[in-house]
């Protein structure tokens, strides 16, 4: 029997891979409850007043349908009102998620929706290498299998921190590995990482979010006929974008430590994404973001050819940065 959402919901926290997956987990309870819920995923600087007022109003259909806001603390002073209100007498017709990542900024509206009764999700940042290695388990877990301590380890060295990278090495790592083992070990993860991930795929996000077309084409091939897994590299440009994305998005008035802090990256990644910046503009990151979107589809199955699909990514980031 399926298990029906609570009507609002609140996830809370920086963790974005998390904050999605929780997101994610409302929307597919909500449409096993009831076939056909229509999904509604708005993000909080553009909902409007009496936008989700609209959105909950009753269908002449009787159709049912989720509401997604991303980035609530975005959500002006008489939209948080407005929704606040809806939290204390939610419609029988929508859904409501809230992805707020917690801090200051929009605080009226995580106390008001709290005070209403909504369910809360907490999914804060992991910070520390047991906790990652605890995420490596659980991911492995999830598809039915184990993984060795010193295996987590040799993965988490070999891909670095990011959960989303992590978890799609997880996830290859599971589907490259025979089933009839009772478990993967420190040598399925060298035999399919050896650190390369790490050098490799990052090497190729660098060269193209920094403009160098040939080094990342020749990086790519390298990579691909050396044995790194496409989702790993697709993993890898995303990751630069997304850091080209966030430093750029940050105050001008944050600097420094306070700003790496804010960021959740070291202070080094923050002055090496700086100068990568050059050339870079909000609706060229944005162009950038969608050919790899793409391209992660196509390396899962959607397209016929991999590395046709990353060269191609790899050609609109560079295309992206000078605006061509």
């Amino acid at each position: 029997m399926a298990t029906t959402p609570a009507p609002v919901t609140l996830v809370i926290g920086d963790e974005e891979l998390l904050a999605e997956r929780a997101a994610n987990a409302v929307v597919a309870a909500a449409r096993e409850a009831e076939p056909g819920t229509e999904a509604h995923d708005l993000s909080g600087s553009k909902v409007e007043h009496g936008e989700l007022t609209r959105l909950a109003s009753p269908s002449l259909f009787g159709d049912r349908s989720v509401v997604v806001i991303r980035s609530a603390q975005d959500l002006t002073k008489d939209v948080i009102a407005e929704v606040v209100a809806y939290a204390a007498r939610p419609s029988e017709d929508i859904w409501l998620v809230l992805l707020h990542p917690g801090g200051v900024k929009g605080k009226a509206l995580v106390d008001g929706v709290k005070k209403a009764g909504a369910h809360v999700v907490t999914v804060s940042k992991m910070t520390k290498p047991g906790e990652r290695l605890d995420f490596i388990k659980t991911e492995i877990k999830r598809a039915g299998r184990t993984i060795a301590p010193d295996a987590a380890q040799a993965l988490l060295d070999a891909v670095g921190s990011d959960l989303r990278e992590l978890a799609a090495a997880c996830g290859q790592l599971v589907f490259d590995t025979p089933t009839d083992k009772k478990g993967i070990g420190a040598a399925d993860v060298a035999r399919y990482h050896r650190g390369r991930a790490e050098v490799s795929g990052f090497t190729v996000a660098d060269a193209a979010v920094e403009g160098r077309l040939a080094d990342a084409l020749e990086q790519l091939r390298w990579a691909l006929s050396t044995g790194v897994a496409p989702v790993l590299l697709v993993s890898a440009l995303a990751g630069g974008l997304r850091s080209l994305a966030k430093v750029g998005g940050a105050p001008r008035n944050v600097r420094g430590g306070q700003l790496a802090g804010q960021l959740g990256m070291p202070p080094w990644k923050v002055d090496r994404v700086k100068r990568q910046l050059n050339g870079w503009g909000p609706t060229g990151i944005a162009r950038a973001i969608q050919a790899v979107a793409v391209a992660d589809e196509q390396v899962k199955g959607g397209g016929a050819d991999p590395a046709y699909a990353l060269e191609h990514a790899v050609q609109t980031i560079v295309a992206s940065r000078t605006g061509r």
